[in-house]
């Protein structure tokens, strides 16, 4: 079937949409199949001419043209993936069981094409007289790299076995991430009103209310696992019966027996992983996969979370002793429980601040959170978005935006999907369908965000948390890494960079949102229309740090336990018993759970993105902390000297540069984890 298919011209690779999009309207999920068939096909043959070139390999006839080949191929996936992740349903869920171990055979071919390497290791050896830019020469050393980290120089049964890992591990993460989103979207728990509602706030009675009428259940309110649902449940329900039915839901995802449990599935990639890193000649998984970070070993990313992890059980256990005393005050005669921690914590803050965080509801509206995200970009990089409600995307909540430079240049195409849906995966993600370069001509970046902010019943504004607009602040950092690219070299565009570096443009941009001339501009009650108070917005600054101890030993419990999976030459048989001693020998408070369990941790499990890489959120925060401070010693949190450094240095360059060489040219030096301790309020 895939010979009939014109690539060149079917929808899915041959993209007739405004502003070069898809023509998302025409794309019919029963095409994927054979469209990717067919495109595997033909990159595979590109590979293949490349290979058995005959003249002596170059730059242009070898690296440049393996960077190009496959056009088809990244714009079926693109779509794909999108899908997948934003909008699933069962044929899409049934395609990606057998697209997942098919991408992952072809580009395991790829990276053992023993006439390929061959080709690339010649332009290795000679690289150094070559004349070439540093750009093209740090992209070789990396292609280089990146095969001999792949198997290239495996022997051929070494080559077969990695292989057949590889296609199981990209066959067991897609299993993982169906079975999390069955566990999340098959559960709801439909609460009538009255006592059911005690404790809850207006915005959150709404939201629950908008997910029933999702699902088909008219006068009634749906608490789910929703996070931007469950989290503000659990904060403000006075019912202690429904937030312990909640909590444990939330935390038992993956764990719940049956089909959809992931914890065998967590088992067999933990062993194939360890066996991976054992093959290619790397002591455990996490030195494989730190290899090529800044951090460079368990050691390095230990030296980090282990002093921080120190000072967040401290913080934390003070804080327990708080929240006893004010649940006795209320008359609760039981020890805190996790499904009490996060009520409690609001009571104490109240008390502490005068400050309650169903307060700022009203002034976060989403639609102004989203003018906030831009007009900061505005100001520091002069980018201008202008909304097209006419160009339809691949849901009706998705909205499509053109970004134009300050001289009106079109930069980039940004698509956002904010709400949450049973068809979307949990968690909220940038990606690409279109990575920005100038090889073989100018190629413009299409970037999207994904979330899952709690959709309101029709005709009322989405409201948010602070916690939700840090979320869109964070993942719009990571769009204009995206938007912004100024490379040459596809593999180092945007937010190809290295692991624990990617986060530096998301988590530095979140520190706008709170920079006070912008809430004062975007923070605006949705009811009246009047700004927040300065009271209001003080109180909130004052208490931004007050739940340090339970965010921070919630995180970096989760980065631990990921590196004590990798970090080990073998894998434990059991995986949840290594968890709970992991974290019995960490003295974990017990009623804190991690952010992230191993059998929902999709960032490490869901495939092999984060995986020994989740320390890298707070590794990145060390650098964020640091490098707003540069902005904050000049008084002005848009120096337009230091705005043009920061973009150049940091959110233009990629890849380009090695990390700390780009750090150090907008900072001036790197930093160390002080600025970061005191951010997070543990100095």
């Amino acid at each position: 079937m895939s010979e009939t298919i014109d690539l060149s011209r079917h929808p899915l690779t041959h993209w007739t949409g405004p502003l070069g999009l898809p023509d998302f309207p025409a794309l019919k999920d029963d095409e994927f199949g054979p469209v990717f068939d067919a495109a595997l096909a033909a990159h595979a043959a590109e590979v293949d001419a490349i290979a058995g070139n005959t003249a002596a390999a170059t730059i242009e006839n070898t690296l440049a043209a393996l960077e190009l080949s496959g056009k088809a191929l990244d714009r079926v996936s693109s779509i794909f993936w999108l899908r997948a992740g934003a909008h699933t349903n069962d044929t899409i869920q049934g395609l990606e069981r057998e697209i997942a171990p098919k991408m992952s055979r072809h580009y395991s071919a790829i990276s053992m094409n023993a006439a390929l390497f061959a080709r690339i290791d010649a332009l290795y050896a000679k690289r150094d007289s070559l004349s070439l830019d540093a750009e093209t020469k740090r992209v070789l050393e990396l292609s280089w790299k990146g095969f001999v980290r792949s198997g290239a120089k495996l022997d051929e049964a070494g080559k077969r076995r990695l292989a057949a890992i590889n296609e199981e591990l990209a066959s067991l993460g897609a299993r993982f991430g169906q079975n999390l989103l069955a566990d999340e979207a098959g559960w709801a728990l439909y609460l009538d009103g009255g006592d059911d509602l005690a404790g809850l706030p207006d915005f959150l009675v709404q939201a629950m209310k908008g997910a029933a009428e999702e699902r088909g259940e008219k006068n009634r309110y749906a608490l789910t696992l929703s996070r931007s649902i469950v989290e503000p449940f659990l904060t403000f329900s006075a019912r202690r019966d429904l937030r312990e039915q909640a909590f444990r839901a939330w935390a038992a995802r993956g764990e719940n027996g049956g089909e959809t449990d992931n914890r065998a599935t967590v088992a067999r990639q933990l062993a194939l992983r360890a066996e991976k890193a054992k093959l290619l000649g790397y002591d455990s998984y996490a030195a494989l996969k730190l290899d090529d970070t800044m951090a460079k070993t368990p050691k390095s990313v230990m030296s980090l979370l282990e002093p921080v992890w120190k000072k967040a059980r401290e913080k934390a256990a003070a804080d327990q002793k708080e929240l006893a005393r004010i649940a006795a005050g209320a008359g609760a005669n039981y020890p805190i429980a996790a499904w009490d921690w996060r009520y409690f914590q609001e009571k104490l803050r109240a008390e502490k601040y005068a400050f309650d965080e169903a307060e700022l509801k009203p002034y976060l509206q989403l639609e102004n959170i989203v003018a906030a995200s831009f007009d900061v970009a505005g100001r520091l990089f002069g980018l201008r978005f202008t909304p097209r409600p006419d160009i339809a995307a691949w849901h009706e909540d998705a909205r499509v935006f053109e970004v134009r430079d300050a001289d009106g240049t079109l930069r980039a195409t940004f698509l956002a999907d904010y709400f949450n849906r049973p068809s979307k995966r949990s968690g909220a993600w940038m990606s690409a369908l279109e990575s920005g370069h100038r090889l073989g001509g100018v190629v413009k970046p299409v970037i999207y965000n994904v979330m899952n902010f709690a959709k309101p019943p029709k005709g009322e504004p989405a409201l948010l948390s602070m916690d939700d607009a840090k979320t869109l602040f964070h993942e719009f950092g990571h769009a204009l890494h995206g938007m912004l690219t100024e490379a040459k070299w596809p593999s180092v565009s945007g937010t190809s960079v290295s692991r624990d570096f990617v986060e530096l443009p998301s988590q530095l941009y979140e520190h706008w949102l709170t920079v006070p001339a912008v809430l004062e501009k975007h923070a605006l009650h949705a009811k009246t229309g009047k700004p927040m108070p300065k009271a209001l917005l003080d109180k909130m600054l004052a208490a931004r740090n007050f739940a340090a101890g339970f965010n921070t030993v919630e995180f970096t419990a989760s980065a631990l336990v990921d590196m004590a999976y990798h970090a080990r030459p073998d894998a434990p048989a059991d995986p949840l018993a290594f968890e709970a001693e992991t974290l019995k020998n960490l003295e974990m408070p017990d009623a804190i759970v991690m952010r992230h369990r191993t059998p929902h941790f999709g960032h490490v499990f869901a495939g092999d993105g984060y995986s020994a890489g989740y320390y890298s959120y707070m590794w990145s925060e060390v650098l964020d902390a640091d490098a707003f401070k540069a902005f904050e010693e000049t008084g002005d949190a848009f120096n337009p000297q230091l705005a043009k450094k920061l973009r150049d240095h940091v959110y233009a360059a990629g890849g380009t540069r090695d990390p700390e060489e780009l750090y150090t040219a907008f900072r001036g030096k790197m930093p160390s984890p002080e600025a970061m301790m005191e951010k997070r309020g543990l100095g």
